[in-house]
């Protein structure tokens, strides 16, 4: 007779899962409200200083407030672990939302590239912030593009990994609200520096909780407990 030790790991409450994508799309509302009403000032013809060079050239940000609020609101739902699995054979609503973010994300950043190079330079966005999102909107796209062609070559876990470090740079323009309401309470209104700054930590703050959710996942499926058969 053979007797099997089977451990179960505690799973977490079903409640607890939709924590991570409800604190994304609170963050995501912050560049989506705020697209919302660039729209809103397109459509009605509002021009001032501030928005002069968009309806200079508005197609680059019609497409990329779109491509931003889809790919930052479906994207949330990808970290919800029940809609990764699939059902009697179908596609599971994670790879069908995939096909829709990977274009989105990739609008979202190329778009965004353009506009940095092309557009005028609004106040307080100096050359160092510039060179930030040149750099960040590239690894955006790389990262996708990594994602991209490790889910082809069925390299799932790399796959994710790539993908939640894109979205961490797209979701980092609701992290600029949380890295920098502290700093005017505490310090006052920022400078072409500090902006710029504060910004390049928001993004390192996303990637870095990118990292250590991937870390954890990591060890969570290298420890993951296999049933144990041993003789009795």
């Amino acid at each position: 007779m053979n007797l099997a030790t089977i451990t179960r790991t505690r799973r977490p409450h079903p409640r607890a899962r939709w924590l991570v994508p409800a604190a994304l799309i609170l963050l995501s509302l912050v560049p989506v409200l705020a697209g919302s009403l660039r729209l809103a000032e397109l459509s009605a013809g509002q021009v001032t200083p501030g928005n002069a060079r968009f309806f200079d050239s508005p197609v680059p940000v019609l497409i990329h407030i779109p491509a931003v609020t889809v790919y930052l609101v479906l994207g949330a739902f990808q970290f919800v672990a029940p809609l990764r699995r699939g059902r009697h054979g179908r596609a599971s609503w994670h790879k069908i939302a995939g096909r829709i973010l990977a274009p989105t994300g990739l609008l979202a950043a190329l778009s965004g590239l353009w506009m940095a190079v092309f557009y005028d330079l609004p106040p307080l966005d100096g050359p160092l912030l510039l060179a930030l999102r040149l750099v960040f909107g590239s690894a955006m796209v790389a990262f996708i593009v990594l994602g991209f062609i490790a889910v082809r070559r069925r390299n799932y876990v790399r796959h994710s990994e790539w993908m939640s470090r894109a979205y961490a740079i797209g979701i980092a323009q609701g992290t600029i609200v949380v890295v920098t309401l502290p700093w005017i309470a505490l310090v006052g209104p920022v400078t072409e520096l500090s902006r710029a700054l504060l910004i390049g930590a928001s993004w390192l703050l996303s990637l870095a909780v990118a990292e250590y959710f991937i870390h954890r996942r990591a060890q969570a499926t290298a420890g993951k407990p296999r049933a144990a058969v041993q003789p009795a």
